[in-house]
Parts: structure tokens; sequence; C-alpha cells
């Protein structure tokens, strides 16, 4: 790479702006070229690029280098881990929304992890809600930030992550996302909404995507995990559904199912139905899974309409 030529990884986008951390040390702040525009190519927070420099310092993003993944609400891109972020309590939790999550971060490939924040104010329930993600096989942790439970266990599985890798937190305003990030790295300031009295959901104050280094790996607290309208964005298509429930999986090989077009919903033989009655597969995923057909269906439907 000759000498004006620089690569690294963008941080975060503002106003047209990027921030570029360059290997090597140092960032610059830059535009992208023109180019990107016109041909409708997004540029990302977490993407990795090429820059040509200036003499003066300054710079361009010439081109953004291969992706692992692109997620466009937010945009993100070369996530690795998906920490998902749902309350006990204060706002009820959602599991269909944390299910939703799961699938898409499946879909692309992301490593899921769940953390059931402020246990303290329902822990029976949040016990009951880990034990579900745990019989899936997704790494789960019971956290609450008044005590300080699971937060050297959630902190030590940061700090395990790849050097260089990317790693998200997402849930639904209220939940603490940014009180829990700012437990875990108090030498960084991440935005806490108030709660709203009215439907007791935070007031999110995060704008756009920034990663942040803590040396190890880049953290983001992201906005936008809550538009998860399946019926309006693309985020998979109807067959690739049953694939984003890794508990699916062993049931959905040969034999499986005796239907080639199974919806794998209540039909008599299906291999997923047989070991949902069997207690093999958690009655709630199941109808998260029949709540998300129905949407992409829906969908479906009135795409060929």
């Amino acid at each position: 790479m000759s000498d004006n030529i620089k690569s690294g990884i963008i941080i975060k986008g503002l106003s047209g702006l990027y921030e570029v951390r360059l290997d090597g040390g140092g960032s610059v702040l830059c535009p992208a070229r023109g180019l990107f525009r016109h041909e409708g190519e997004t540029v990302a927070a977490g993407d990795r690029c090429a820059l040509t420099m200036s003499p003066d310092g300054s710079g361009s993003i010439t081109e953004i280098l291969p992706r692992r993944n692109l997620l466009m609400r937010p945009p993100i891109a070369n996530l690795d881990t998906l920490f998902i972020v749902i309350a006990a309590a204060k706002p009820a939790p959602s599991p269909f929304t944390v299910d939703k999550l799961t699938c898409i971060a499946v879909q692309n490939d992301i490593t899921p992890k769940i953390v059931i924040n402020k246990k303290e104010l329902d822990p029976e329930r949040a016990e009951s809600l880990a034990g579900i993600y745990r019989s899936v096989g997704f790494e789960t942790f019971l956290t609450s930030c008044e005590s300080g439970e699971g937060m050297k266990e959630l902190s030590e599985c940061v700090a395990s992550l790849g050097e260089g890798s990317i790693c998200a937190f997402a849930g639904a305003s209220g939940v603490g996302k940014s009180t829990l990030l700012g437990v875990l790295f108090p030498d960084m300031e991440f935005a806490t909404g108030e709660i709203s009295r009215k439907n007791q959901r935070g007031r999110h104050t995060t704008r756009h995507v920034e990663l942040y280094d803590t040396g190890r790996a880049y953290v983001a607290d992201t906005p936008g995990f809550t538009l998860l309208d399946f019926t309006r964005y693309d985020f998979f298509d109807l067959d690739d559904l049953p694939f984003t429930f890794p508990e699916f999986a062993e049931h959905l090989e040969n034999p499986g199912c005796r239907y080639t077009r199974c919806t794998h919903k209540t039909e008599e033989g299906c291999a997923v139905v047989d070991a949902l009655n069997r207690g093999l597969i958690p009655l709630r995923r199941h109808e998260s899974y029949c709540a998300l057909w129905e949407e992409l269906k829906e969908k479906r439907d009135r795409e060929y309409d």
C-alpha cells in the first residue's frame, strides 16, 4: 500500500463525515467519495475501508473493503456479537422482541448473547427467561446494575472477544443498555435516557451508531434495534425463517419433516412440531416462530398481489 493510501475502521458517521481509526494509530475525520452516493453504496460504522490521504493530513474514503455482514437498521457492519438486553421488569420483558433480534443475528452470522438486566426487580421471572434461552444454546447473563450481580461475568465475556472484533448492545428503550455500558466501561460516556412514567420506556438519547474502543474489542450502543417491522423491512425471507431458530436445526435435517413445504407450525408428522410436543423446543420460542411466520407470510402475499 502506497504512502498516500491508508486503511482503517469507520468509528462513526455524522452529517456526511466519517471518523476513521487508522491502522497503526491515529484517526481522521473525512468524507466518502461522491461515487458511493451515486452508486447507492452504504457506508456504515464498522466498515473497514481504504483512504486516500493528502499531504495536509486530510483524507477521503475511496473503498469499502469486503464485509462479513451489514445491518441496515441500525447501519452497522462487520458485527461479531450482539448482546440482546431485556429487563426482568420496568419495562415488562418482550420475549418476541428478543426472538426477533436472535433471528436477525443468526441470519447474519452474528453470535447472539442474552442479557437479562434489572434482575432485582423480578428474580423469578429473570431466572425463567434465562432458562429458556440457555436451553436453546444462547449464552445468557443475569445482571443488576443496582447490586452488581452478573457484571463481572459479563465484563469477562466482553474482554474475551477477539481483538478488533465488534459487539453491540441492543434492546428496547428503558431496559438499561446505556446504564449497563456505563457500569462496564466507566471511563466511557454512554448516553442514558430517562424513563417515561407513562409507558415505563426510556427516551433513548443515542442518535447514531458509534464504536468505542475498549482496548480489545469495539463496543457500540446503537439506536434503531427496536424498528423490527418484518413486513416493512427486508431482514430475511419466509424460507429462511426456520433456519434462524438454532433449536430447529437437528429437526430440519433428513429425514426431518415428511412435507417438502412444511410450515413447522401445526402439521402432523412435522419433526419440529413433534420436538415441541416432546418438550425439546420451548413453547414460547415456537410461539415467536409462528408469529414471525405470519408476518413474513403477509409480506410475501402483498408482494405477489
